[in-house]
């Protein structure tokens, strides 16, 4: 028999565990599924702002890095402050492959970025993709489609050592092999005399401008730096020197000198073929001496009262205690006939 109390009811039901079972009404349910849902929610909240954080922090490392791609106008973009890497850049302009490069842009656009810094100015400068900017300037000449007049463009936002950029020019054309010793050659004198660069020996910006390449290709190079600086503008077509020529004209003149004799033929040549004729032949060997020029050679003196008389081919010599400069110019100039009408009595 069920017992029950006073007030009319039984002993509260328990589990088997002796624990007393509840059950949540209709609110308490209703609060706790709010209060779940405002916790997701939040927690959605916080990932959510932490994910845009973390987004902006990497898009404003992007951009002070330089990886954002935007676009400039052509009119605001200078290339006066860092010197290119390419020789004559007029000849460039109007190459064939200008050309090609200029159908490419018109037919698909520009594909690749140039890439650009601020000067001290904060005027834009161009670093690298002189011949992509010089097609486009030249399609919106030709064309004058506005399309063209703009480029794609990489920013350095970020602060930078000017030597840092003439590496930076000269990478993208170096890894493309685009570049010549010569054009190498120059950029490390260009950069030995920038006022900007700290280092002036252009044998060391060698290893620092072409770090990446290969030790013998590094060694062709400072060849061409002093080839360059032997030869200076009397080698007017330097871009056009083989590599295998260069080096070997180097080596001669760090060996046996000669620099002055080479300048004087270069700057009879007309073209880069003549002045290739001409390094080739210093190159030459020289030619065996024949008796009659070694006897054309040889010299002999005797002496006239006080004065010394040395004769060779061509030279006659007359060393004396007179001093020729204080006779009358008269006097001297009819010993000197008197002395000529002799020997051609002799003949």
């Amino acid at each position: 028999m069920e017992r029950k109390n006073k007030f009319g009811f039984g002993p509260i039901e328990t589990t088997p565990e002796g624990r007393r079972e509840r059950s949540s009404g209709p609110m308490s349910v209703a609060v706790r599924e709010a209060a779940e849902d405002l916790q997701a929610t939040t927690d959605a909240k916080i990932e959510a702002r932490k994910r845009n954080a973390e987004e902006a922090r990497e898009y404003r490392d992007a951009v002070d890095e330089g990886r954002v791609l935007v676009r400039v106008a052509l009119d605001v973009v200078r290339t006066d402050e860092l010197p290119r890497d390419r020789m004559d850049l007029e000849a460039v302009a109007v190459s064939d492959e200008m050309e090609e490069l200029k159908a490419s842009i018109r037919a698909r656009g520009q594909k690749e970025p140039v890439e650009l810094y601020r000067d001290g100015a904060g005027r834009l400068q161009l670093k690298k993709g002189w011949r992509r900017l010089t097609a486009l300037r030249q399609l919106l000449g030709e064309t004058g489609d506005a399309a063209f007049g703009t480029v794609l463009a990489r920013v350095e936002t970020g602060a930078a050592e000017v030597l840092d950029r003439y590496v930076d020019m000269v990478e993208e054309n170096v890894v493309r092999e685009d570049l010549s010793f010569a054009e190498m050659a120059q950029v490390a004198l260009t950069a030995a005399g920038d006022p900007a660069v700290a280092e002036d020996d252009p044998d060391v910006l060698v290893n620092r401008l072409y770090g990446a390449l290969h030790k013998m290709k590094r060694s062709y190079i400072r060849s061409f730096v002093f080839l360059l600086t032997e030869l200076g503008e009397d080698l007017s077509h330097p871009k056009a020197v083989a590599r295998n020529l260069g080096v070997e004209v180097a080596r001669k003149l760090q060996r046996d000198g000669g620099a002055g004799e080479l300048r004087a033929a270069l700057a009879g040549a007309g073209d880069a073929e003549a002045e290739r004729v001409v390094l080739a032949r210093f190159l030459e060997p020289p030619k065996p001496v024949t008796p009659a020029e070694r006897r054309a050679k040889e010299k002999y003196e005797f002496r006239v009262g006080t004065m010394k008389v040395t004769a060779r081919k061509g030279e006659c010599r007359i060393v004396s205690g007179v001093d020729f400069a204080a006779l009358p110019k008269d006097r001297l100039e009819k010993a000197v006939k008197a002395f000529e009408a002799a020997l051609e009595v002799g003949e």
